[in-house]
């Protein structure tokens, strides 16, 4: 491979005792083709081989529990026969010497009654309704329901469903967990004041707000050695409804007691494609840069040149592609013979359930045969 196009991106990366062949990793996109079962399958296991050539794939969003259910045909690791489901994916990346992580995810308030076992309402840090136009639930679009406040006896089992999910994610035979911390759901919604009101241990400071991740990380470090776990955060973000006033501090203060565990890396989404809160500058990554030790991986609207001058200028070890991934299965080699992209999938097609729009794109050297 040709990797005079972007030499430090197309480089390889230590990570813990995993070696990464090029720092392009392929970004959690959730895609909604597990069924209504929640059951990682064949089209699946084809997705994300077609990417292999990835660095590292970070695996779509998967729900730890019913209740952390917030997205229609969205996979889940909360069955034994789910897990055993994984293993086909984890099987086919690590015949191409593909790392893989799995992301772990509690939507909370970003849910609705009908995802629910008996049509409870979905849970969050406090009742503060998501001020949304509407969510895709298993009956059709409904408006978002004011959420109940987890009461403090019901979090030990929620951090609990995040440890059997990393054990097995284990036994499902992933090489490691990134713990989704970003983009508005449950720890994003402990984290923040605008969604986190409460006046126990867990809210008020930011030091208790933090408490819900630091013990979710706790209890995934008893499952996994610590190069092996990972965080992702979007300190910029107001992706379903988020954005809070403290955002600087906050993130700041969040990045500074993650380091303490010397974690396989921290994922920040720093772009601003997926929307801003416009309350302030954009957090950048220097940022964390100078307060966590270990790798710090970029995502959000890079291209392959913005991605290779961020790594040159020790800005992040790591970029990861979301939107790219979708319609470029070859990414990486693309990046390295400075072929051009295909042209961006339509969004009606992301969450088709379906093939389309998932394993039918082309190669670059499929469309240019001679």
């Amino acid at each position: 491979m040709d990797t005079t196009t972007s030499p430090t991106l197309l480089s390889s990366f230590k990570l813990g005792d995993l070696t990464l062949k090029n720092r392009v990793i392929m970004a959690p996109l959730t895609r909604a083709r597990a069924g209504v079962e929640r059951m990682p399958n064949a089209l699946m296991t084809q997705y994300y081989t077609q990417r292999a050539s990835a660095g590292l794939i970070i695996t779509e969003a998967t729900v730890i529990s019913q209740q952390g259910c917030g997205w229609v045909q969205s996979p889940g690791i909360y069955s034994e026969e789910q897990t055993e489901a994984w293993k086909q994916i984890t099987k086919a990346l690590h015949q191409t010497e593909t790392p893989v992580f799995l992301q772990l995810w509690h939507c909370g308030r970003a849910s609705h009654s009908s995802f629910q076992e008996n049509n409870q309402l979905p849970v969050s840090a406090s009742a503060i309704k998501l001020n949304g136009e509407y969510i895709h639930t298993p009956i059709g679009k409904q408006a978002y329901e004011t959420p109940r406040a987890l009461e403090i006896e019901e979090i030990p089992r929620i951090i609990e469903d995040y440890r059997l999910g990393a054990e097995r994610a284990k036994k499902a035979g992933f090489d490691g967990i990134e713990i989704h911390g970003a983009n508005g759901y449950l720890i994003d919604q402990f984290l923040q004041s605008k969604t986190n009101q409460r006046t126990d241990k867990y809210g008020g400071r930011i030091e208790n707000r933090y408490r819900f991740l630091q013990e979710i990380v706790e209890a995934i470090l008893t499952v996994f050695s610590p190069e092996k776990v990972a965080v992702r955060l979007s300190p910029n973000g107001n992706f379903n409804d988020m954005g809070s006033p403290e955002y600087r501090e906050l993130f700041i203060y969040v990045a500074q007691q993650l380091n303490r565990y010397g974690l396989g890396y921290l994922h920040i989404v720093d772009g601003l494609e997926f929307g801003f809160h416009q309350l302030g500058e954009p957090m950048t990554l220097r940022e964390f840069r100078e307060v966590f030790d270990g790798p710090l991986m970029g995502n959000c609207g890079y291209s392959q040149d913005s991605a290779e001058a961020t790594i040159k200028a020790d800005n992040a070890d790591l970029i990861a592609f979301g939107r790219p991934y979708i319609s470029n299965p070859d990414l990486v080699e693309r990046f390295a013979n400075n072929w051009p992209l295909n042209p961006p999938a339509e969004m009606k097609d992301w969450y088709s359930f379906g093939a389309e729009g998932y394993i039918d794109f082309p190669t670059y050297p499929e469309t240019h045969k001679s």
